[in-house]
This record gives C-alpha cells, structure tokens and sequence, in this order.
C-alpha cells in the first residue's frame, strides 16, 4: 500500500502540493491527471524519494519514503536522464549496475518490442525514441512501485497501444503502477482509477468501471466535466 498523507511542498514559496492524501492499493494501475501545473511531477518527485515534503508524508508499506527506498520505486522521469555519449545497450549497463532487480533479458525483450537497438546512440535518438527507451529502462526492474511520467509523450498514435501493453505485461503482480498524462483517453483501457489533481489539491479519485457502469461516462468525459 501507498499512503499519500497531508503532503505538502513548496518550491520557492510557491505551493506546488498542499495537503494532499490519498491510498493506493497493491496490483493495481492508477493515472494521475490534471492539466499543467496541477502538481503530477511534484507528487511523483516526492514519492520516489527525490525531493523531501515541507509537510506530510507518503509511506509505502507503512515505512515513510526516503532516497533509501529508491531500490524499492522504479520512478521514470519527463526528462532525459542518459549521458549523450551512451549507446541504448550502455543504458542496460548503466541500470544493471545500480539496480540489482534489474533483468536485462527483459531490457533486450522490450527493446525488441520498442525496435530499438542496442547500437543506437543516446544522441541521435528522436524524442519518441527517448521515451520508449526510458520505458524499457523502468520496466525491466522487478520493483514494488512503478512511477512512470508523462511515458507517452512523444510517441506516436499507433505505437503507445501497443507499448502500454508492453508495460503492463512487465509490471508485478503485487507491485503498484502510477503513470501521469496529458493523453487521457490512452489510459481508458488499463487504469484502475483515475486521481485528478488542481492546483496541487487532490480534486477527485475516480474509479474507472465504476464510472462507466454507473453514468455511462469515460475517465476523458470526467476529466473534461471538472477541467472545463
């Protein structure tokens, strides 16, 4: 379990989170939604244990998160995090080595289903590359928690269908998956619940099936009734 409570931060005296909390649950795949702004890479920062609350905490399993359990959190960022000078196969090396639930066979299997190839310079990757490459790089560890931002971004139509599939077939069973996108319609098909953010404040938790068995309603159609 992920435990989200009172969690607040400030970046230079402006309120990026406050006061937010909320749970989620083991096996289970959650988006984070909410326009620019909302606070989705500031929670995510938080919760793989890269940046420190003014206030709050998250705690998984019960243990509150700190830069030790990064061993426990596979956390793919927006940003490019490889040196320019690596090749995609030097990327497996770099996380073999700082990562010991890394499974390299897995890494070349998703490179196979990303069409990538290990040769290929960090460099010359186009941005949609990049991002199927940072996917590759998370989900080939067997963690407990998987923090996955904006993983779509870049990539083209066609391909993310067929790539999330990738990424929840290399996702634990008893681990807990949390992906933030601006491309809702992309996570109808896997999400458990949707958690819709404004302004660093937790709007709603929204649970998929639910919503569409009781108003016939899609998590875009939520999104857009709150966000308009």
């Amino acid at each position: 379990m992920l435990e989200t409570r009172g969690l607040t931060k400030k970046y230079s005296g402006v309120t990026a989170l406050e006061d937010l909390s909320f749970t989620l649950e083991k096996g289970k795949i959650y988006a984070l939604l909410g326009p620019n702004g909302s606070g989705k890479s500031s929670w995510m920062r938080l919760a793989a244990g890269i940046d420190a609350p003014n206030a709050g905490e998250i705690l998984l399993d019960g243990k509150r998160i700190d830069a030790s359990d990064r061993a426990r959190i596979s956390y793919m960022p927006t940003e490019a995090i490889f040196y320019s000078w690596m090749s995609v196969r030097d990327v497996g090396r770099y996380y073999r080595d700082f990562f010991p639930d890394f499974s390299e066979e897995r890494f070349e299997a998703l490179l196979g289903l990303m069409e990538l190839e290990g040769r290929m310079s960090i460099k010359q990757l186009s941005t949609g590359m990049a991002a199927k490459l940072r996917i590759a790089a998370a989900m080939s560890r067997r963690a407990e928690l998987y923090l996955l931002d904006e993983p779509l971004n870049g990539i083209d139509l066609i391909a993310r269908d067929h790539i999330m599939e990738a990424v929840i077939g290399s996702m634990r069973d008893d681990a807990i998956m949390l992906l933030s996108s601006h491309l809702v319609e992309e996570t109808e098909s896997f999400i458990s619940q949707a958690i819709f953010l404004r302004n660093g404040r937790l709007l709603e938790i929204c649970d998929a099936e639910k919503l569409r068995e009781e108003s016939g309603k899609s998590i875009s159609e939520r999104y857009r009734e709150l966000y308009r």
